[in-house]
């Protein structure tokens, strides 16, 4: 990516999901938001409803699945599930309003598409309050800001996430074994701090993202694709062999650690900014809405399935990561550095959108023969920046309840159900979709507030020390 197309290029919304390895940039990130590249029905680079659904799952499915059970563990074994299965209804939902309010500008303005910004800025245009008009481009900031705190958000997670995997693996290296069922004890060999093994992650990731063409990265985008699959099959096929007995586990769990679910379960369902250029380049974009909707059913049965399952089997001793609580064998050792490896390479991707947000603010102030250096520095920097809050905040976690609750929640919750009252109700809406969509804005600001608070509680005072026990090993 040139500098001088990094200076002109509009940024594109493609919130919290990678592009396949198949596609270039100008086939990935680029083209499914530009206004210029709005294809319809049958143009060469179009998508496939299949291609659609893959993208789909790619989007929504990460680290955040890997911590589910523990958020099951945070609600309840009745209350979890439950919970879940309500969030996914209201986050789909509210990816319907978002294409919805989206196809009514595009319609009213004669445009082929507007992403996620821009839709929001036409909402507070049609507000029939004039301050909302006056400021509407604060819409369009507001969704970047968000897009930014999201996926920074991400990048301190796979920080953490690298560091704990990485460090287990190595600790327990001189007991690991070719026997995956007996419970043996482990003797760890003490190596260093998971937080100088993030220390040691930050020279390997800032030259990564120096990377700035996404097409030389796609050959690492299929290895993570692939080494996350396979691995994400053998920890199915762990969990679901010899379940303990599920009595001992609390159906509901304290409300005190209710918000920390929350948090988690946002995080795993923020992929709204995705939507609206998946639907873009579909060849059949009317076949969205099923695409849509037959994909979440499928994220949100994997959702509910692996933080179950998971929790039966570790019960209290689930950690942050269900990657963290596998058996000390070389075939699970291999499965958290198969995951690991994906995630490694899937920190540049979701560093593209905050990249393409902040670098051409700062490099279009910059002297010609300085640009390359002032991009490369910006780049530098937010990734330290990543690192650096990964090391202030250790537990992998709290870092993905907190991600969850600050923004996720606001990009996935809040925001769109205002954004349907701005846009129609000038032309008229029932009462009861008004309280509606007051009702999920409002809970979304509670979870908001109180999974924040929550997070930032247990970081300082923590309730619990964390555990190093898993169902398969003792530590001594």
């Amino acid at each position: 990516m040139s500098t001088q197309r990094l200076r002109n290029e509009d940024y594109h919304d493609y919130s919290s999901t990678d592009v396949s390895p198949e596609e270039s940039p100008s086939e990935g990130l680029n083209n499914l938001s530009s206004p210029g590249s709005y294809q319809r029905f049958g143009q060469s680079n179009s998508t496939t409803w299949f291609q659609t659904l893959i993208h789909l799952l790619k989007g929504n499915i990460g680290t955040g699945l890997l911590g589910l059970p523990l958020a099951v563990k945070n609600a309840g074994i009745v209350m979890g599930p439950i919970s879940l299965l309500i969030i996914g209804i209201v986050a789909v939902h509210c990816m319907g309003i978002l294409v919805k309010c989206a196809h009514h500008f595009c319609r009213r303005l004669n445009k082929s598409f507007v992403d996620y910004g821009d839709t929001v800025m036409y909402g507070l245009e049609s507000s029939p309050c004039s301050w909302l008009r006056n400021h509407a481009h604060w819409g369009r900031r507001v969704v970047d800001f968000f897009l930014i705190v999201t996926q920074l958000g991400f990048c301190c997670v796979y920080f953490v996430f690298l560091a704990d995997n990485f460090k287990q693996v190595i600790e327990a290296a001189n007991g690991t074994t070719s026997n995956c069922h007996n419970n043996e004890t482990v003797i760890l060999t003490p190596t260093m701090d998971s937080r100088l093994y993030m220390l040691s992650f930050l020279p390997f990731l800032v030259l990564l993202v120096f990377i700035r063409n996404l097409r030389a990265l796609s050959i690492f985008s299929l290895l993570a694709n692939i080494t996350m699959l396979v691995s994400l099959v053998m920890i199915y096929q762990f969990i679901v062999q010899r379940i303990p007995d599920p009595s001992h586990l609390p159906l509901v769990a304290p409300w005190k650690t209710y918000p920390l679910f929350f948090g988690t379960a946002i995080f795993s369902f923020e992929g709204i900014g995705m939507v609206l250029p998946l639907e873009n380049k579909m060849k059949d974009p009317r076949k969205f809405p099923l695409i849509l909707y037959l994909g979440m059913v499928i994220v949100t049965i994997l959702y509910i399935s692996l933080g179950c399952l998971g929790y039966l089997q570790f019960g209290a001793n689930i950690q942050g990561s269900i990657t963290l609580n596998l058996p000390n064998c070389w075939l699970y050792q291999s499965v958290k550095l198969l995951y690991s490896i994906g995630i490694f390479f899937t920190y540049a991707l979701q560093f593209y959108v905050p990249a393409e947000i902040i670098i051409p603010f700062f490099v279009s102030r910059a002297p010609e023969h300085c640009e390359l250096v002032v991009d490369l520095f910006v780049r530098t920097v937010l990734v330290c920046l990543t690192c650096i809050l990964a090391i202030l905040i250790p537990r992998l976690d709290l870092v993905i309840s907190l991600v969850g609750s600050v923004s996720s929640s606001a990009l996935a919750l809040i925001i769109p159900p205002l954004l349907e009252v701005t846009t129609f109700y000038s032309e008229g809406m029932s009462p009861l979709t008004i309280f509606k969509d007051a009702l999920i804005s409002i809970l979304g600001f509670v979870g908001f507030v109180v999974g924040t608070y929550e997070a930032l509680y247990e970081l300082i005072q923590p309730s619990n020390a964390p555990i190093f026990i898993n169902s398969t090993r003792a530590f001594i």
